[in-house]
């Protein structure tokens, strides 16, 4: 899906080049953009241990609302911050593949970038950018099969640090408003910790979404 909207953004500003007006950043200015971002996990999972060494888990992928600021440090370079919370389903796989479900998590992943912009006085702006990454996990419940296949549980993600790199392009609409493409890669690493009566049994989870999106953005 997202590479349909990127040809469809790519072939809009091919048809129209001749007619907009260049909406180019500079030194001090702001982007403010909002975007719709699938965020979908190529997550590696090990093991549920010890009580289930031939279980293991994967995370559902979800789509959200996005908010992001770029603030231009030189007419090249600038700092963007991304700003959304996603869902997430965690199903069961192996000998757990029959309980379906077995969790949901919120996850909180703010993340910063520094951005270079090759086009910053064109109509059409690819940029491309590196920067960190801070998630935090909340709402973390166990499913009711779970639940019932092992009894009352809690459930804790711990948080994750990790790179993240990007690409995307700005199209102009007119002198203030644009519009957007970008996909992310973000190194997001986790352990769950399942507490039943007393009883804990872990999973490590290297999340390392791709995060792709499409939107509408005004400078300032």
């Amino acid at each position: 899906m997202f590479r349909m909207l990127t040809i469809s953004v790519a072939a809009v500003s091919v048809a129209t080049v001749a007619s907009l007006s260049v909406a180019n950043a500079e030194q001090g200015d702001w982007l403010v953009r909002a975007r719709v971002i699938g965020v979908m996990p190529s997550e590696d999972a090990g093991a549920v241990e010890p009580a289930f060494p031939g279980g293991s888990v994967s995370v559902e992928d979800a789509w959200v609302p996005e908010l992001d600021f770029t603030y231009f440090v030189t007419d090249r370079l600038g700092l963007e911050l991304i700003l959304a919370t996603s869902p997430h389903d965690i199903t069961g796989e192996g000998d757990l593949s029959a309980l379906g479900t077995v969790a949901d998590t919120m996850a909180l992943p703010p993340t910063l970038t520094l951005q270079y912009h090759f086009n910053p006085a064109g109509k059409l702006r690819p940029y491309a950018g590196v920067g960190l990454n801070y998630t935090t996990f909340y709402s973390e419940d166990a499913s009711s099969s779970l639940e019932d296949a092992i009894g009352a549980t809690s459930i804790s993600l711990d948080d994750s640090f990790g790179l993240a790199v990007q690409a995307g392009v700005d199209l102009d609409l007119n002198e203030t408003w644009f519009l957007n493409a970008d996909v992310k890669y973000i190194d997001i690493d986790t352990t769950a910790d399942l507490n039943t009566g007393g009883a804990i049994n872990s999973v490590d989870v290297d999340l390392d979404p791709v995060v792709a999106g499409i939107g509408i953005g005004r400078r300032f």
